[in-house]
């Protein structure tokens, strides 16, 4: 802290301000003292629990009406809102003669109105700044839709040129990408353009890197727009608007349109103040001046008509007479007036702080970052981090907002995936942002992705929010820590030492287990060895699980068939809008127990939840090792593996030889769909898996089709037949659970190895011998080893005497010595090596022989 206030102490926390950053924090935010840190302002900061006060007490001693009424509720309600636009304006440094305030449900909805009434023609050209959101980009498909062109421009600023006075400011020159149309009959006719409307659009500050654009660029498109665009397509273009995104930047920064009068202004509130959400707003300029001749407002061409957007309408005959003023022609419907009436509580604490402390406090706490990240050394010299966009680490450049953006290298120079970040960060109490935060163009240029890598990224499946963070050697996105109001240095340290403490290697070895960024070291191949020279590795326990994510029962012995232990995950539950359930969302699965009675072909679930056992019948087939079938009612299901879901999802299959018992099996389905829904609380129905291979089923139009040949192994299974666990490796993480405990002053809770929910639990040898396991003999069956198994969340949700748990733990321990590029690992997943001419068992007591590497 000393450090940082020799630096920043100027800067940080209000020192003139109504409250320091220490008291804001003990009054107004005290449910972060629970332990959170939150880093993702930038999406979304936090509401102040003074501000929620306020709001509640003023809706609880004041009426709000509709404002399309004449009463006087409703009247006053409509000077509530008028007020509140006039707020608005005064933020941005507006006056209600040069703008009008539209309320919108967020700037998405904002952008969307310029976009669907701009008055395109073939002639006009859509220019925006690759560094823009996907709502902005959105408005290309309007333009390109009207014949217009399209096209991403560079932005590139210096000082001053040779022969520019000083006073002349920065000089910013503009240059453009490929123009895109798609009107390929469009006359590229320089005389022909000039009525037509034409759009330019930048961030005041971008999402992915912090950077602050120059708002001289709305005066030097405006009034200079030939020299400005000199050298692209559309240097001969006239009447340019200019729309600011300024969703990002006008928490700490708001244009001040006095000064810079761009035509459209788009945000959302909860970036300012954090509540409400759904609400936003579109400030349009609506008078004239010297240098710019036309109204945007009045240029706008607008379709639908509403209640409220209208003076007159006729029902009968084709006439309506809409209402003039900019706000209600725009605002269909009736306004969110509760939400409107509840932003000049956030107005308030932000105009007690003001905007230029609050850029002051943030950014200092983003360069103090920065500035650590950047000198971040692995222990062999090489560097731990890359920040995008921090040419300029000057506080007093204002260049740059309180956003960092980063990605993460290993020793040998390749990349850690975000994901792995937000994995460990999230345990760690610290929620931050990963991904490329809906700007494609930004990542595609600071991470240096081609078209080509695009395309074939898309191409390998990924998408927006999907698990591929690393493709061909190089990052698809990137992760972003940003700061509110109400931050802290202390929550800047904490991020700073998470990643020092979790991807930092230093340069000596030590410890035992597998090797994690040098952190730890593994075993030597002769101490294993000798280790395990007289191992008598042996079966403990087994354990099905007939229901995906439920509770399992442990058994003597077993029979195995080809997708593992038999009716081992055969069900699962799923929403009735397709989604899966497991314990991840619904954690009080795991307290629904389950047994199977194979010679009463018995499946009984029980739960405290509900006063009787439901019991399902299983078909006698089931004995036979190659019946996989479901067949209670008149839908079969097959599905793909959960690899392919994203894919496929559910194919419903139904088969013609079941009509005539269609009443009755749907009965039996409604029973037992209804107990499950009793049991989690949710409106919910079982599935069993199903192998089928050649059936009739129906296409999503109800109409027959013909489905692919469906063949698994796993059921619904994540990623194996069977999960190995080490009695002896769970005893080393119950000791460095124990250790960490003494050391913290907690008691940490010792596990069992049913905490991790395997199939199989076998006892002797050392911790971790199995790592290196190829294949084993478990009596006379044969299995496989694929490695080891990637834990998430769920084995950190307890359950204890009926209540059910989470924690971090034992996740965070493991993570400080299991990871492995991203993966946390504990436990080997094996695959059976099925012979259908063999009926086989598996039996608790067995000896285990493993083959090594």
């Amino acid at each position: 802290m000393e450090e940082f206030l020799k630096e920043f102490g100027d800067y940080y926390g209000y020192p003139d301000g109504p409250k320091s950053i220490t008291e804001i924090r003990e009054t107004e935010f005290k449910r972060l003292d629970q332990g959170v840190v939150y880093l993702d302002h930038a999406g979304s900061t936090l509401y102040s629990e003074l501000q929620m006060e306020n709001i509640f007490n003023d809706f609880t001693s004041s009426v709000y009406g509709n404002p399309h009424s004449q009463s006087d509720i409703s009247s006053a309600t409509s000077e509530i809102i008028a007020d509140a636009r006039r707020q608005v304006l005064e933020y941005f440094n507006a006056s209600p003669e040069d703008y009008s305030c539209v309320f919108t449900s967020g700037a998405t909805a904002a952008l969307k109105i310029v976009g669907e009434t701009f008055p395109w023609t073939q002639d006009s050209n859509f220019v925006y700044t690759m560094e823009n959101h996907n709502s902005v980009l959105g408005i290309r498909e309007y333009a390109l839709g009207k014949g217009a062109s399209a096209c991403a421009v560079d932005i590139e600023e210096a000082a001053n040129q040779p022969g520019q006075l000083a006073s002349s400011g920065p000089f910013i020159k503009v240059k453009s990408r490929a123009v895109q149309t798609r009107n390929t009959s469009k006359l590229q006719n320089e005389e022909s353009r000039g009525d037509a409307c034409n759009l330019f659009a930048f961030p005041s500050e971008c999402n992915f890197t912090g950077l602050r654009f120059n708002l001289d660029l709305v005066n030097l498109i405006k009034e200079n727009n030939e020299a400005t665009l000199e050298g692209t397509p559309f240097a001969k273009s006239k009447r340019w608007m200019v729309l600011i995104d300024a969703a990002k930047g006008c928490a700490t920064q708001p244009p001040n349109l006095s000064e810079f009068p761009a035509d459209f202004v788009v945000l959302s509130f909860y970036k300012l103040f954090g509540y409400p959400t759904g609400l936003g707003a579109l400030l349009v300029r609506n008078d004239s001046s010297k240098i710019y001749l036309y109204y945007a407002a009045k240029l706008l061409k607008k379709t639908y008509f509403s209640g409220g957007t209208v003076a007159a309408a006729i029902a009968d005959i084709d006439f309506v007479k809409r209402r003039e003023r900019v706000e209600e022609f725009f605002e269909d419907g009736s306004a969110s007036f509760l939400s409107i009436a509840a932003i000049r509580h956030g107005f308030r604490l932000l105009k007690s702080l003001t905007t230029s402390a609050i850029w002051m406090h943030t950014t200092s706490l983003s360069m103090y970052v920065k500035k650590k990240l950047q000198a971040l050394r692995h222990g062999n010299g090489a560097g731990v981090c890359v920040v995008y966009g921090s040419e300029n680490l000057n506080l007093s450049s204002h260049k740059s907002g309180p956003t960092v953006t980063f990605n993460l290298k290993r020793p040998d120079g390749s990349w850690f995936g975000y994901l792995e970040v937000e994995k460990l960060a999230s345990l760690s109490g610290i929620q931050l942002r990963t991904g490329c935060f809906c700007n494609p163009g930004a990542c595609a240029k600071y991470l240096d992705l081609s078209h080509s890598d695009l395309l074939s990224n898309v191409e390998a499946g990924h998408v927006c929010w999907d698990d591929n963070d690393v493709i061909n050697g190089k990052p698809t996105g990137a992760v972003r820590v940003s700061f509110g109001y109400m931050s802290t240095f202390e929550e800047a340290k904490k991020f700073i030492d998470f990643i020092v403490s979790s991807f930092v290697s230093p340069p000596t070895k030590i410890g035992n287990g597998i090797a994690v960024n040098g952190r730890f070291a593994q075993l030597s191949s002769e101490e294993l060895e000798s280790k395990e020279s007289n191992p008598g590795y042996y079966l403990k326990s087994v354990t099905i699980y007939p229901i995906k994510s439920c509770a399992g029962f442990s058994v003597n012995r077993w029979p195995l068939c080809r997708t593992g232990l038999l009716h081992d995950r055969e069900w699962m539950i799923q929403g009735l809008t397709g989604e899966l359930i497991t314990q991840k969302k619904v954690p009080e699965m795991s307290l629904i127990s389950t047994l199977i009675d194979l010679e009463e072909g018995l499946l009984v679930v029980e739960s405290s939840r509900c006063e009787d056992k439901l019991y399902i019948k299983i078909k006698s087939s089931s004995y036979n090792p190659r019946s996989d079938e479901f067949d209670s009612h008149d839908n079969m299901y097959a599905l793909l593996p959960l690899s392919y879901f994203s894919c496929f999802n559910w194919i419903n299959l139904t088969t013609s030889l079941n009509f005539g018992c269609r009443l009755e099996n749907h009965n039996e389905e409604s029973r037992i769909n209804r107990w499950f829904t009793s049991a989690i609380g949710r409106q919910c129905k079982l599935l069993q898996y199903s192998s089928s291979t050649s059936k009739q089923c129906l296409n999503r139009n109800k109409s027959p089709g013909l489905c692919r040949v469906l063949e698994s192994n796993i059921n619904f299974a994540n990623e194996a037949q069977f999960l190995l666990i080490s009695e002896e490796s769970v005893a080393d993480l119950n000791r460095r659970l124990e250790a960490k405990g003494k050391d913290s002053n907690r008691d940490l809770e010792k596990l069992n190895p049913h905490r991790f929910r395997p199939n199989l639990v076998i006892a002797g040898g050392e911790p971790y011998a199995e790592d290196k396991w190829r294949t084993l003999k478990i009596g006379d069956g044969s299995f496989t080893s694929l490695g080891g198994c990637n834990r998430c969340q769920m084995i950190n949700i307890s359950n204890e005497s009926g209540q059910v748990k989470k924690s971090n733990e034992p996740l965070t321990t493991l993570a400080s010595y299991r990871r492995v590029k991203g993966k946390i690992l504990f436990g080997t997943l094996l695959r059976y090596e099925h012979d259908a001419k063999v009926e086989s068992w598996i039996r608790v007591g067995e000896a285990v022989n493993p083959d090594r590497e």
